[in-house]
């Protein structure tokens, strides 16, 4: 079986519920028939506005450094905004880098539950809503969370990411 195989994802599922329920999150991860890879597939798939998804990306420090921003499916990171908010120089990270240092592909990274920590921070704009959508670890999987319960269980840092 590939390694984006039904048990795969199982596993990969299995991981963020169990860093859901280390964190004391009552998130519960969901399996969607339809992909959520992108904010826009995951806004239509969980019927949303595009905003209420945190896409989890990972940008590479000039020291070599991972770092995670959690960023509204609204908005595009403004890498020379969170290279002073990181405190130095970042490039998004390769497919590689992201699957070695989260332990996930893109397209269904997770805000929490890395193989590697990292220092994380979250889009401003995500603590406007009621609720958001992140990914779980494939893409087809979800959870639904509350915004500070999000910045709490990720140890984030609410910056303006654009």
């Amino acid at each position: 079986m590939s390694a984006d195989g039904i048990q795969g994802n199982q596993t990969s599922t299995a991981k963020v519920q169990q860093a859901l329920r280390d964190r004391g999150v009552a998130a519960t991860v969901v399996e969607m028939p339809a992909s959520t890879r992108t904010a826009k597939e995951a806004a239509q798939a969980v019927g949303c506005e595009v905003g209420q998804i945190a896409k989890s990306l990972v940008f590479r420090g000039a020291s070599g450094k991972p770092y995670l921003v959690i960023a509204s499916g609204a908005n595009r990171v403004n890498e020379a905004v969170m290279s002073r908010n990181i405190g130095e120089p970042i490039e998004r990270a390769t497919p590689d880098f992201v699957r070695e240092t989260t332990g996930y592909a893109i397209g269904g990274v997770p805000p929490l539950g890395h193989q590697q920590p990292m220092a994380v921070w979250l889009d401003r704009d995500l603590m406007a809503y009621d609720r958001i959508w992140a990914a779980a670890g494939t893409p087809f999987a979800v959870f639904e969370i509350i915004p500070a319960d999000l910045e709490r269980a990720a140890g984030a840092i609410v910056v303006d990411v654009k």
